[in-house]
């Protein structure tokens, strides 16, 4: 099935390849970007020209998405960095709820990070009060939760691999190996594809590992699929814009 899909943040490192992806299985893909930006944006993909922190200017260009796709985040998240995790990814996602509700999009997606963590607590903190939004808005949604996305640039955490394979052996520290382990780019970009082309009926969690188990699906075009892997968000409770990177630059904490 063919979906037409809104994607904020498309100009970063999970962005371009995800609309390139999207693009060469025959959905339809409009973009976001600031003025400026969007040559970074590969082709198969329309371009809406605003600002990821202001609604006004890009609800009215995406009436016809049925899928909005939000990846706006500070590049590179760290601890110094809570201030603009703030002023930047939650205004970001106040815009995008806000104009994907007025536009009454069927299917928001959203990329937070996984949790409880011993890390990058401000940004852990961020990413929960995002995905409440989510919730009290009331969108269908699918937020991923990945911890790492390892890809060009981000691969120093490959030497961990050996340490989280020992961890997920050992019972007591499986489930946080699992919940805090690595995914690469690819994985995410998979996931993402699957998440577009199989909508919920309510709105669903896709953990590290579903993330992985959902990469490997979405292969050609396949019908919408139950999770029975997923948690289920509770219905009462997720670049190319100025200052902002995509999401999942690498760290998240993508």
């Amino acid at each position: 099935m063919r979906h037409n899909v809104f994607v904020s943040g498309g100009t970063g490192y999970i962005g371009v390849e995800l609309i390139r992806r999207l693009a060469e299985r025959g959905h339809s893909i409009t973009a976001l970007a600031r003025e400026g930006s969007e040559r970074k944006l590969p082709e198969g993909c329309a371009v809406v020209r605003g600002d990821a922190l202001d609604a006004a200017s890009f609800s009215r260009s995406i009436s016809a998405a049925d899928t909005f796709v939000h990846l706006v985040g500070v590049a590179h998240p760290s601890p110094w960095k809570a201030r603009q995790f703030r002023s930047i990814d939650k205004v970001a996602l106040e815009a995008s709820v806000k104009a994907a509700t007025q536009a009454g999009v069927k299917h928001f997606v959203f990329i937070s990070v996984a949790h409880p963590a011993p890390a990058m607590r401000a940004y852990i903190e961020v990413r929960m009060e995002c995905e409440a939004i989510l919730a009290r808005a009331l969108l269908t949604t699918t937020i991923l939760r990945p911890w790492y996305v390892l890809g060009p640039g981000h691969r120093w955490p490959y030497l961990l691999r050996p340490f989280y394979a020992a961890a997920e052996r050992i019972r007591r520290l499986r489930d946080g190996a699992l919940r805090l382990g690595l995914v690469t780019r690819e994985q995410m970009i998979g996931a993402l594809v699957w998440a577009v082309e199989n909508p919920p009926e309510g709105s669903r969690i896709l953990a590290v590992p579903d993330i992985r188990a959902k990469a490997s699906s979405s292969g050609p075009f396949s019908q919408p699929q139950s999770l029975p892997d997923a948690s289920v968000i509770p219905s009462t409770a997720a670049g190319s814009e100025p200052r902002v990177a995509s999401q999942t630059s690498g760290r998240t904490p993508a």
